[in-house]
């Protein structure tokens, strides 16, 4: 998992390989699916002497918990070097393991038998021009059985986003600072959302991201606490922890990645909740309509090269990336293309579904402006994805294992690395094909929207616990709840909202969070991340 302890994996402005995309002029761009780049100015490629992103370090390579022998002996295989790994083929490798079933898959909540309680959701008189009224403060919480599960890994780095002001807290004060960064302010009290708006986002970067929280307090009415947030909806992180010799002094705000030189606070994005410029629906919908695909396009009947569709303008590694097509008789094993937006936007993205993507065995993973959308969408197509390393990191980024996870890719010599490993992956599909599956199934259970809203509660949680004032609407802040959103929203916008609103009050306990890492757990994680980026990078010759 990465954390904020290094830097962080990646995930640029809007995404590549996994979403529509939507005109260069604006921000950057999804492979086969994904948007143009937000224009606040591209942060710097951190690059390391070793040629190697510290992209990586944060990942969890644990010895417990793998999950599988198989697992385990793919991971083992890289930490002990390449000439041993190349010589295994894949009798001897899988030998008498044990493969990871659905029934081994981390369960979110312990089976409840309260009936669902629904959540009353109505528009009213549609025919007035008045917005509906937000309805009254939400009830209680349910009773439920008992604490939930532990919650994945990745749920630790929240502890390492708020450690700038685990001792001497947030003021009022150092709320007051982030508003230069943030677009927004949302301020939650007694159970009802308030906003105040400083600039529109890009897109409805905001919007979906309100609409995020507010299904959250639907879900856990009762659960999510006073608070009062600052956040900032473009890319790059901006609070650089440079300028703060104290980092209590840091101006808190919540953004989508960050990178290890800076302290954002980083949260979900909003095309969870769908992305309705480039055709792309809630992430639950959007999971299915791959695993269909998947399923229809099996792995040894994929086209056996490397696929990534997007926008390289403006963005030196993308354009690094596109010298790997075939050219001048090279075969790099990549295919590579050009996102063209007049088109796409003419036939309604039909070119540029993400289940579309599923007829390539590998996947190419990118970071544009920052971390990328794309991210997520490339990893669920059971395609082995190809990672080129980055210092970005969201929080799906943070939970991914080099070797189990991903194939990390070189970014000093992108096509070797990725001819490489299509060729490596060719000539030893099962090892390969497992990688893909377990990249797919983290992002399908540990990442699934029941996850992402614990994970919002959870931060929101520990951050209003950091709070030293109480939070009060602000003056020019108006309510908003789920009727005053959906009921005036039209078209796509409201198609996302109502395939993504939450209908039933949650019967079951949160998972619960876990306890930060340990200075030993850190080390280790970063020492054998880097391990295994060397022995790949040795197997490349």
């Amino acid at each position: 998992m990465k954390g904020t302890v290094f830097p962080a994996m990646s995930s640029g402005e809007q995404d590549e390989e996994g979403a529509p995309l939507v005109p260069p002029a604006t921000e950057e761009i999804a492979e086969e699916g994904g948007a143009p780049p937000c224009k606040d100015g591209d942060a710097p490629v951190a690059r390391l002497p070793t040629g190697w992103s510290l992209s990586s370090l944060g990942a969890v390579l644990r010895t417990r918990g793998v999950g599988s022998v198989m697992v385990g002996l793919v991971l083992l295989a890289l930490l002990l070097g390449a000439r041993r790994w190349i010589d295994l083929d894949a009798s001897s490798l899988l030998g008498n393991t044990v493969s990871i079933g659905a029934g081994q898959r981390r369960r979110h909540h312990s089976n409840s038998t309260a009936p669902p309680v629904p959540i009353a959701f109505t528009c009213g008189n549609q025919t007035s021009p008045q917005p509906p009224k937000c309805p009254g403060t939400p009830g209680p919480p349910l009773p439920a059985g008992g604490p939930g599960p532990s919650c994945p890994d990745y749920f630790r780095y929240i502890h390492d986003d708020l450690r700038p002001w685990r001792d001497a807290g947030i003021t009022r004060e150092a709320v007051e600072r982030a508003r230069r960064h943030a677009y927004f302010r949302l301020v939650v009290v007694g159970g009802r959302a308030y906003v105040e708006t400083y600039q529109r986002a890009y897109q409805t970067r905001d919007v979906f991201t309100q609409w995020g929280i507010l299904q959250l307090i639907r879900r856990y009415p009762g659960r999510v606490p006073d608070l009062d947030i600052m956040f900032a909806c473009d890319d790059p992180g901006q609070v650089r922890a440079a300028d703060f010799p104290t980092p209590s002094e840091a101006p808190p705000v919540f953004r989508y990645c960050k990178d290890a030189s800076t302290l954002d606070v980083v949260f979900p994005d909003w095309s969870f909740w769908g992305w309705p410029e480039v055709g792309i629906r809630p992430w639950t919908q959007m999971l299915e309509e791959v695993r269909q695909e998947s399923e229809r396009v099996r792995w040894p009947e994929r086209q056996p090269y490397a696929f990534w569709k997007g926008n390289p303008e403006g963005y030196r590694i993308r354009h690094e990336l596109l010298r790997c097509n075939p050219s001048n008789g090279q075969e790099w094993n990549a295919r590579i293309f050009t996102q063209n937006w007049n088109h796409a936007i003419q036939n309604g993205f039909k070119d540029s579904r993400i289940p579309k993507q599923c007829i390539y065995r590998y996947k190419v993973y990118v970071e544009g402006n920052a971390w990328s959308v794309s991210e997520k969408y490339i990893l669920a197509c059971d395609s082995p994805v190809l990672f080129i390393t980055t210092p970005f990191q969201d929080i799906l980024s943070r939970g991914l294992i080099a070797g189990k996870h991903y194939w990390p890719i070189n970014r000093e010599h992108v096509c070797k690395s990725i001819k490489f490993a299509v060729n490596w992956g060719n000539e030893h599909p099962t090892q390969v094909q497992l990688i893909g599956e377990q990249g797919s199934r983290f992002v399908r259970d540990e990442m699934s929207m029941d996850y992402i809203y614990d994970y919002m509660l959870h931060l929101l949680t520990e951050y209003a616990k950091l709070l030293r004032y109480k939070p009060t609407v602000p003056e020019k802040a108006v309510e908003i709840c789920t009727e005053s959103m959906a009921c005036p929203a039209q078209g796509l916008h409201r198609d996302c909202m109502m395939d993504s609103m939450e209908r039933h009050v949650a019967s079951f306990e949160p998972c619960t969070l876990p306890p930060p890492f340990t200075p030993e757990e850190a080390k280790e994680i970063a020492e054998r991340e880097t391990e295994v980026l060397r022995n790949v990078e040795n197997m490349e010759g």
